[in-house]
């Protein structure tokens, strides 16, 4: 606040200094020039007063109107009165210096203490002293007053004396050292206490504090503390019986003098390093604070481990001396070292006001702030002439004063404040403001229970009618106003008779007046003035909305509301805030809601201690502050905002909850985004439609894909009128009597009609129609029958349904819903003849059949079996009869059932009377064919018939019968097939053992039946020697070891099929050990007897030895072309190769070419036949340069080679061949028919010159051009696949391949081939020449 800088006093040593009591307007300051200096709190100098020496006491009295001061060396008191800034100087007559003086703490009596330790009493307010001597023996030093006007006294002489206010002592006691900082106070006692201050407390030797109990004076209570702490400077009681002490070596300590507690110190802290010399407390602001060093801590008394404040003096490099609060604690007076004092604001009058956006709180006690962080505007500091006791902001004004006396400053029009445009004007008024209201033109202020409001300034504001002053109320008998404020448009005032008033402004008029049941206390309009909050002196909260004179309760409303916030922010009209000294409570104003308008409560939140809410904008609360500054706090309430607008925070299911309640649908789609949950989605959904978002409600349920409610939406977007709105929406969520309310009161009542009808609640429904659509009667009586059938009420039923018929054409179908309904009712209610008579004349079947159900249940067959009858269910009629017993119907009935069970009974019934061929017809009509069997054997003797239903149907019972009825017969081999096919092995197998027909069993059996079955027979043939049999029974039972040794045993008639089997066996064991026994078997190293190579290639290629297969099929083709058996041989190899190529192994070259010069072979005679002797002369070249592979038919195949190429034109190779054969071993087994011929070519000289050229093609691989029968390529040395159909090399163009085989063939020539036989020449399966096709890739003949 203001600085008095070192030697104000004439020397750098400290100030002594003392605040004027209660007030605290004024501070009186005495240092080393002899001058008392009287500053008021601005740092303005007030007095001086020159004392003829060195203060010696300095005393302002309790209400802070006089100041005693004491001057070394002189006798007289000086006095000045504070109201009437002058002083009084009174000889006090005493003799020796003055050295000490206090004030009473309950009257104008001070005490003034000498050197020579007497005292002087003096009474200011009227002007008595009583000189009191030898008080003390010494130089009295310290004292007090205590609040029962009790005076103690410390003085050099180590006594204390406790004196009454005329001076006469009731207690004395000495201590061991000299005394200071007296105090009174009460000690806490065990039992019951007055609250009287019972003790004394004093500092001995600065070293213990000292206690003494004056209602216990023999009880005396010392504390002595850690020597560390050094000497103790200061101590302060507060709260309920704790002690602060200061001591000198920096140390902050706290201690009790419970009786539980004394002397426990409860805190300790060392606040400064090198020393502390003076510690204070505010009772008021609940401060602590400790100086020294070059710095003042400032704790809160209600957690002393927290430091609420530092103030550093840096440029006081001697440190600090003493501090003291004013009364009020709002300023802080600290004086240094070095002669300086420093005066600190700390709290500041908690006066702020809003508008709009806009706020202007105190900032210092000449200093008002205005400022717009929403618009983000700059704030601008105002200074003011006087402390004011209130604030009013408007639109371009602010207005600050005290007691009767406004001062108005006008602020820049465009609300900017870069440009602050000073003082105004300033208005006395007829009394005491008590608060003030501001718009934009006028000002309304509160004196004396009336209200005056005019224009702030007429000559800023041309474009307003000049008027004059208007004083509110008109009326004497109107009450005293008890509150007021001003909007855009209107004055509001509240009076003490419960009336809440609006004047319109701009016709200068009342408008409206509501009365209240009590005093209205407080008025609070929201941003638009058009709802106002109302608290009345009840404590009780209301809204009131003046356009329709309509009021809402506020809930739970705090019982000392100390006020109401409306929200500024555009997007959340409607929230509001109601606070108390702890809480702050939010709530929504619903204006539209299924519910109507009404009040919720949101939520709560903590209100920080010393903080007054100012202004609400998007749930962030700006507070002021003590210090004369502003903090925000978000409201928990509005906490889902932190979510929404942080990219990390994990939104919760609170968070949704809190932005429902708020309507604050952005924020909550987002968070419902965040959660992913259904019902999360369904909760906003629900929220949508209680506050009449339409849209919000269709985007909601068009995210959760409920298509039904979308459209049910999408229909109501344009209905204006809200009541009808409300009631659809409310049937939509289950609120219906609501609906039906808001249904009745909108545009289309009938609609409430149509939802009752829609919900099945027919009396509602029925009352309904009866008021809005009598037509509509018949249609809901027949609805409320069915419903009334269903629950069993068919009185009822029948009633509503005789209701609703209407005889009405049009209505035909209604008509006979409603006959229906009294023919089944009729019946349940005895009324049979009716029932059945309207159920017969019924076109439906429907009803005769639910009529017939009904009357089966009555036991009623005969009538029920006449309407299933009618209504063509046979089966069900059929089912009537035979409970009633009427067979013969049943018989008539038979052929239009379907029902299996219904043919069974009759058939039952038939075999009970003996009627076998009926019951037999009827049983396989009902598919029971075991009962089919059993009457065909038990009843006709038929068992032809029955062993055909056995086969037929597959009946394992039915088989047993048969099985049964053979044995009987003993006809053991069709027993035992029955007994098979019944599934009964165990006994087949007995049967077969017995009578020997095994071999009949197995045969039966087959494969299908357990290894255990196939054991038994395999044991019974190994024990009859059947070894053939014994192996195959073994094989299949999975004992391969014993299966080959019995194949193995086989007698030569059955030594084929067995090693046959024996192969199979091994190849199924997969054990090596059997595979070796059987190979040893067929190579002859069991019994010297090889058996055919043909077995050893079966075995190798059952075992999937392929290489070896090969191998083996190499060689028995050898053999087989060996003893001329070609087409085998050629077979054999295909078959190999067909293998090898499917499990994709290699081919042997061998194998290629011995299958290749074997299947030139074959070509010879189609070639011969089809006249193509040229390809086959080419043929017999190739097989006869591999003569040696056809050792039995050498003559024969060069014979026709010879012949051949002579036809052909091959001359050279003709005689060639020819010669060959003149040779000793071949002439003489020449034909004789051909050996002439033979011989006549072989005398010609052969010349190839004259050898017919052969035709040439391109190579597949490089496009040479070779010979056709040439099969490798002399200029790439690739071996070239042949045509099976003529034995050429193949080409790229023209080719085709076996559908079944898939060798290589020219299209053209393979299907010529086939002309003359549907076989293929590779394969020998028969093939059509449609199925061939062209290939178009030969790639994969070339790729081996």
């Amino acid at each position: 606040m203001f600085s008095l800088k070192e030697r104000v006093h004439g020397s750098d040593t400290p100030l002594m200094f003392r605040w004027q009591q209660t007030l605290g307007n004024y501070l009186a300051t005495t240092g080393h020039d002899h001058v008392v200096r009287i500053w008021d709190r601005h740092g303005q100098k007030e007095e001086e007063i020159q004392l003829p020496g060195t203060c010696t006491g300095l005393e302002w009295d309790k209400d802070g109107d006089v100041l005693c001061i004491l001057s070394e060396k002189s006798s007289t008191i000086f006095m000045w009165d504070a109201n009437q800034k002058k002083v009084i100087k009174i000889d006090s007559g005493a003799k020796d210096t003055h050295t000490f003086l206090s004030w009473s703490r309950i009257d104008l009596h001070v005490a003034i203490g000498t050197t020579k330790g007497n005292v002087i009493l003096y009474d200011h307010k009227v002007g008595r002293k009583v000189p009191i001597l030898g008080k003390h023996s010494r130089k009295i030093v310290c004292g007090n007053w205590s609040m029962q006007n009790l005076l103690a006294l410390g003085g050099n002489d180590n006594m204390i004396t406790i004196s009454d206010a005329n001076g006469k002592t009731v207690h004395n006691f000495s201590v061991r050292d000299q005394p200071s900082l007296i105090r009174f106070s009460e000690m806490k006692r065990s039992g019951k206490s007055d609250p009287d201050e019972n003790t004394v407390s004093l500092v001995v030797g600065k070293k213990t504090l000292y206690f003494y109990k004056m209602y216990d004076p023999e009880n005396i209570i010392e504390l002595a503390f850690q020597p560390k702490y050094g000497k103790i400077e200061a101590y302060h009681w507060f709260g309920d019986g704790y002690i602060l002490i200061g001591f000198s070596n920096g140390f902050f300590v706290v201690i009790s003098t419970h009786a539980k507690e004394i002397g426990q110190e409860l805190f300790q802290v060392r606040n400064h390093h090198d020393y502390l010399s003076s510690i204070a407390i505010s009772p008021v602001l609940n401060y602590a604070a400790s100086c020294g060093d070059t710095s003042i801590r400032i704790h809160d008394l209600r957690e002393l481990t927290e430091i609420n404040a530092i103030i550093n003096l840096e440029d006081e490099p001697k440190g600090v001396w003493k501090f003291a609060w004013t009364t009020d604690g709002q300023l802080l007076a600290v004086s240094t070292a070095r002669g300086s004092l420093h005066c600190y604001l700390t709290k500041l009058p908690m006066l702020g006001d809003a508008c709009g956006t806009k706020i202007a709180y105190l900032t210092s006690l000449l200093e008002v702030t205005v400022e717009n962080k929403v618009e983000d505007e700059q704030p601008v500091a105002v200074s003011i002439d006087v402390e004011p006791t209130f604030v009013a902001c408007g639109p371009y004004h602010l207005a600050a004063g005290m007691n009767n006396r406004a001062w108005f400053y006008y602020l820049s029009e465009k609300g900017s404040f870069n440009e602050f445009n000073g003082l105004t004007r300033d208005r006395e008024y007829l009394g005491t403001i008590e608060s003030m209201s501001l718009n934009s033109d006028y000002a309304a202020v509160l004196v004396k229970g009336k209200v005056q409001l005019h224009i702030i300034d007429q000559s800023m504001h041309t474009a307003v009618e000049e008027r004059e002053a208007k004083l509110f109320p008109e009326r004497e008998d109107m009450g005293n106003i008890t509150c007021s404020t001003l909007t855009n448009e209107f004055l509001i005032y509240g009076t003490d008779t419960g009336n809440l008033n609006f004047f319109f402004i701009e016709d200068w008029s009342s408008v409206n007046t509501y009365r209240h049941s009590t005093q209205i206390r407080s008025i609070y309009p929201d941003c638009s003035g058009s709802h106002v909050g109302v608290i009345d002196d009840k404590g009780d909260g209301f809204i009131y909305n003046p356009v329709n004179d309509s009021t809402l309760e506020i809930p739970s409303l705090p019982t000392h509301c100390h006020g109401i916030l409306w929200e500024n922010n555009t997007f959340d009209k409607g929230v509001f805030i109601v606070f108390d000294d702890s809480t702050i409570f939010t709530y929504i104003f619903h204006r539209e809601s299924i519910d109507g308008p009404h009040v919720s409560a949101v939520g709560a939140t903590h209100l920080p201690f010393t903080q007054r809410p100012l202004l609400l904008y998007n749930g962030t609360l700006t507070l002021q502050l003590a210090s004369g500054k502003t903090t925000t706090l978000l409201l928990d309430t509005h906490s889902f905002l932190r979510i929404t607008e942080s990219q990390d925070a994990q939104p919760d299911i609170e968070s949704l909850d809190q932005a429902i309640k708020l309507r604050k649908w952005k924020e909550a789609w987002q968070v419902c985004s965040g959660l992913s949950s259904k019902q999360q989605w369904l909760k906003l959904g629900h929220a949508a439609l209680n506050a009449l978002e339409i849209s919000l409600a269709i985007r909601v349920y068009r995210y959760l894909s409920d298509a039904g409610m979308v459209l049910a939406l999408e229909k109501l977007r344009d209905v204006e009128d809200t009541l009808l709105l409300g009631g659809t929406l409310a049937s939509y969520i289950g609120k219906f009597d609501l609906a039906q309310d808001l249904l009745l009161s909108s545009s289309q009542p009938i609609a409430a009609l149509e939802m009752r009808r829609d919900l099945m609640h027919w009396d509602t429904a029925l009352q309904l129609a009866n008021r809005l659509d009598p037509q509509q009667i018949p249609f809901i009586a027949k609805e409320y029958g069915q419903q009334l059938e269903f629950t069993g009420n068919y009185t009822a039923a029948l009633s509503h349904y005789e209701k609703g018929v209407t005889r009405n054409p049009q209505h035909k179908e209604h008509d006979e819903n409603c006959a229906a309904g009294v023919a089944r009712t009729a019946i349940r209610l005895g009324d049979i003849r009716r029932g059945v008579q309207l159920a017969m004349q019924h076109p439906s079947r429907q009803l005769k059949k639910e009529c017939g159900t009904i009357l089966e249940g009555m036991r009623q067959f005969a009538e029920s079996a006449v309407l299933f009858e009618k209504g063509e269910y046979f089966d069900k009629a059929a089912a009537v009869y035979i409970r009633s017993k009427n067979w013969s119907r049943v018989g008539e009935l038979l052929p239009k059932i379907t029902s299996l069970k219904i043919h069974l009974q009759y058939a039952k019934a038939k075999e009970a009377d003996g009627k076998y061929k009926d019951a037999v017809e009827a049983y396989h009509n009902a598919k029971d064919f075991d009962n089919e069997v059993r009457v065909y054997l038990d009843h006709l003797r038929d068992p032809e018939r029955a062993v055909k239903v056995v086969k037929e149907s597959g009946s394992v019972e039915g088989a047993k019968m048969v099985a049964r009825f053979f044995m009987k017969l003993g006809d053991y081999g069709s027993a035992i097939q029955f007994l098979v096919l019944s599934k009964c092995n165990d006994e087949a197998f007995q049967m077969a053992q017995q009578h020997g027909q095994m071999e009949i069993y197995a045969e039966i059996i087959g494969e299908d039946a357990t290894k255990s079955d196939f054991k038994s027979i395999a044991v019974h043939f190994e024990n009859e020697k059947n070894h053939f049999m014994a192996g195959k029974f073994f094989s299949l039972c999975a004992e391969y070891a014993r299966a080959l040794k019995h194949y193995l045993k086989c007698s030569t008639d059955e030594s084929e099929k067995a090693i046959e089997q024996a192969i199979h066996t091994v190849a199924l064991a997969k054990d090596d050990n059997l595979t070796h026994q059987l190979i040893d078997f067929l190579m002859g190293d069991t019994d010297g007897m090889p058996r055919d190579a043909n077995y050893l290639f079966k075995l190798y290629m059952a075992m999937g030895q392929y290489s070896e297969a090969a191998q083996t099929a190499i060689i028995i083709s050898k053999e087989e072309q060996k003893n001329g058996n070609y087409r085998i041989a050629h077979d054999l190899l295909f078959s190999m190769m067909r293998e090898l190529k499917k499990n994709k192994i290699r081919i042997p070259s061998d194998m290629e070419n011995n299958l290749m010069i074997l299947h030139s072979y074959v070509l010879i005679k189609n070639h011969i036949k089809r006249g193509n002797h040229s390809m086959a002369a080419r043929m017999l070249i190739r097989v006869a340069e591999n003569i040696s592979k056809f050792p039995n038919h050498i003559v024969p195949i060069l014979t026709s080679t010879v012949i051949e190429c002579h036809k052909s034109g091959l001359h050279a190779s003709s005689f060639s061949y020819a010669a060959m054969l003149m040779r000793p071993e071949y002439r003489s087994d020449l034909d004789p028919k051909y050996k002439k011929k033979i011989e006549q070519i072989v005398r010609k000289t052969g010349n190839k010159s004259d050898e017919e050229e052969e035709m040439t093609s391109q190579c597949p691989y490089c496009d040479f051009d070779l010979v056709n029968s040439e099969l490798v390529c002399p200029s790439c040395r690739n071996n070239i696949p042949y045509c099976i159909a003529t034995g050429r090399h193949i080409t790229r163009e023209g080719m085709s391949s076996c559908p079944k085989c898939a060798f290589p063939a020219l299209y053209s020539e393979f299907q010529s081939y086939l002309d003359g036989g549907q076989v293929c020449p590779m394969c020998s399966e028969n093939v059509n020449s449609d199925e061939l096709l062209r290939l178009k890739d030969l790639q994969k003949y070339l790729d081996k």
